[in-house]
């Protein structure tokens, strides 16, 4: 067994980083903005009207929702984009013909998306203690969520790259998809206020798992039980390195 080319997952891992570095405004700043006009849109003009979701204040109660939101759609798009720059312009096959395996390869481009994504969470964490009182009750399975999907979603990521032919598609998913699908997985509300029937077409929604098992960590109120969060995590992180594998097996999209 070939040992792992240690150099190399650090030299893809080095440059996807210091490209957030060059594009700080784009990549950091502009979200943790955002995340703050959330706060003064939703905490003030709601949370005005709604004080308490289950015990706790509707300021506090987003909190999980909105990190949430931008760690999905920062994960997919800084994988997506990391991985499509090298295909646009020719550089990807340097990587492949070069003594690199694919493991290395997606270990330093989606270990990159995924150190991105947990640091601006973090970041956005802070930037919410500064509006409203945080306890996080499971520090430790608040980072394993975090980790998690920051892992899984950049995977998810790394194949809209692969699999895009123009940048107006590495938009789609994030945009069309994967927005849509957080403001309805119960980001800013509890499930349980819907209708019985909303309720359970709300539970296809992939996000809730996501959302309710990043609350609870902070606050112990879930709509599903956290074990099955987890479990749904897994499943679809178990779906993404599928893809992944098939993808460089047959060279799909890479080889063209």
């Amino acid at each position: 067994m070939m040992a792992m080319n240690v150099h190399a997952v650090r030299a893809i891992y080095s440059f996807e980083m210091a490209r957030t570095g060059r594009t700080l405004l784009q990549s950091i700043v502009a979200p943790v903005i955002s995340t703050s006009l959330y706060f003064v849109v939703f905490g003030a003009a709601i949370g005005s009207r709604i004080t308490e979701i289950e015990g706790v204040r509707y300021g506090a109660f987003i909190v999980p929702g909105l990190i949430m939101l931008t760690l999905l759609t920062q994960s997919v798009m800084n994988a997506s984009f990391g991985i499509y720059f090298p295909r646009f312009t020719g550089t990807i096959y340097e990587i492949l013909s070069a003594p690199v395996s694919y493991l290395e390869i997606v270990l330093g481009y989606v270990g990159a998306a995924a150190t991105k994504s947990i640091i601006l969470g973090l970041i956005i964490l802070l930037t919410a203690g500064l509006f409203v009182p945080l306890r996080i009750a499971h520090p430790f399975w608040m980072i394993a969520f975090l980790l998690l999907t920051a892992v899984t979603f950049s995977l998810l990521g790394f194949i809209i790259g692969i699999v895009a032919d123009g940048f107006e598609r590495l938009q789609i998913v994030p945009l069309l998809v994967i927005t849509p699908l957080t403001f309805l997985g119960g980001s800013f509300y509890s499930i349980s206020v819907l209708p019985p029937a909303w309720q359970t077409v709300t539970l296809f929604n992939p996000v809730v798992y996501l959302v309710s098992g990043f609350r609870w960590s902070f606050f112990e109120v879930a709509d599903v039980n956290v074990a099955v969060s987890l479990a749904m995590v897994g499943v679809f992180l178990s779906a993404c390195l599928g893809a992944i594998w098939w993808i460089f097996k047959t060279g799909y999209r890479l080889k063209q």
